[in-house]
């Protein structure tokens, strides 16, 4: 229990006002909030399955430039493809990826998240309690209700903000999110 509960709260805290809040906010302007949470679980499941059951290896054997260049080009195309119009009603998949709305949000916030802090804090909380069930569960529920918060945003915003404004400022977030990410590869201070 005592995993569980530094696990949840660490992961929490550590995700309050963490890039993914903002993404998690951006896909609310294009997609259902049921698709965003139904994305965000996902990808969320898979992350901490990664840094709790393997995170080890993973940080071994995927550059997290390499991760971290593909995470920054995506959020930049995109933001680019969310400036495009389109008729009320209808949504755009990502063009050449095939993906539906969960998917792509599963997609983004896996590479998003992926050596992120919120997940090298997983890979230290699973070596300190030695606990994947407690580590692991703490740090999706956790992870997860960080991320809920920038949903509600969006979903709030949806209601008082005129649908032009909300997507012209997702496809914003989306390019700012993949220079920040770009900058931090060229300026080397993203390891591996």
């Amino acid at each position: 229990m005592e995993s569980f509960a530094a696990s949840f709260l660490m992961i929490f805290f550590a995700e309050m006002g963490d890039k993914t809040q903002l993404l998690a906010l951006a896909f609310c302007a294009r997609y259902k909030m049921a698709q965003v949470l139904a994305g965000v679980f996902l990808a969320t499941l898979l992350l901490n399955a990664a840094a709790v059951g393997m995170g080890k290896f993973l940080c071994a054997v995927v550059p997290f430039k390499a991760v971290s260049l593909a995470a920054s080009l995506s959020f930049i195309i995109f933001g680019a493809l969310s400036l495009k119009k389109e008729a009320p009603g209808t949504e755009v998949k990502p063009r050449g990826t095939g993906l539906g709305p969960v998917a792509a949000v599963a997609l983004a916030f896996f590479l998003a998240e992926f050596g992120d802090k919120t997940q090298l804090a997983a890979i230290s909380l699973s070596v300190e309690y030695k606990s994947f069930t407690g580590v692991f569960s703490g740090a999706v529920l956790g992870m997860f209700a960080g991320d809920v918060a920038g949903i509600a945003a969006g979903g709030l915003l949806k209601k008082y903000i005129p649908q032009h404004l909300i997507r012209f400022l997702s496809a914003l977030i989306f390019i700012l999110l993949g220079l920040w990410g770009l900058k931090a590869l060229l300026t080397a201070r993203i390891p591996g």
